[in-house]
């Protein structure tokens, strides 16, 4: 009976972890939304929310470390639930990690605001639309233990890959054909390669509940 006690708290504090992970994904998400939507919109202030609010996933980071180490400490899991609460720990570092770019976007955006547009913004905020649903799906995937929409979410890192190279080109040309663009079209650049590296964080995520579910790591093996 005592046994059955200590499982059934052990799966509510579970439970709970699992909460307190979608809601710092919750705030990445949002901010990826609000950093790319501060620039298209010339949201100054939108931008300085976003930054402000990357210092409350920092502080989701450390809470939610603190209590898997609790967990480990005091559980002593094993097997699969030992599996979830060590990857939990990684993929909060993701996650503060894209919070990170999101803010460095965000940064980007002020400056940008204070000057003329370079041009209308279509593919960036693609990027930042594929980018935000999958991190999303990367979070589904592992509150659900689903390995197949993990899988999917690798997989779509490329199309996000392939945006940030047509990106990179087009500005490129900006800067070729007229050097006074060179300053607002580097920002730009900035701003494509932090949404390539919110996908690869959201990659590293997936690749880690399928860790997870199936006890294998496929880091560097999909195409």
């Amino acid at each position: 009976m005592v046994r059955e006690h200590i499982s059934t708290i052990f799966d509510i504090e579970l439970d709970d972890l699992r909460q307190s992970i979608l809601i710092m994904g919750g705030k990445v998400e949002l901010m990826i939304a609000n950093s790319v939507k501060s620039l298209v919109e010339r949201d100054t202030a939108l931008a300085e929310r976003t930054i402000a609010l990357d210092h409350e996933v920092n502080n989701a980071e450390v809470s939610i470390d603190e209590r898997c180490l609790e967990l480990l400490a005091l559980r002593q899991p094993a097997a699969r639930d030992l599996r979830f609460i060590t990857i939990a720990l990684k993929i909060v570092t993701d996650l503060e990690r894209i919070g990170d770019q999101c803010a460095n976007i965000a940064k980007r955006a002020r400056e940008l605001n204070e000057e003329p547009p370079l041009k209308p913004y279509i593919d960036i905020p693609r990027m930042a639309h594929w980018a935000e649903i999958m991190v999303k799906e990367a979070l589904d995937a592992f509150v659900r233990g689903d390995a197949d929409l993990a899988v999917k979410v690798c997989k779509d890192d490329s199309f996000v890959d392939d945006l940030n190279i047509q990106i990179q080109r087009e500005l490129l040309t900006y800067m070729i054909e007229d050097p006074s663009t060179i300053s607002r079209a580097m920002k730009l650049n900035y701003i494509s390669k932090s949404l390539e590296r919110v996908s690869d964080h959201a990659t590293n995520v997936a690749e880690m509940v399928i860790f997870m579910v199936k006890g294998k790591d496929i880091r560097h093996t999909i195409a």
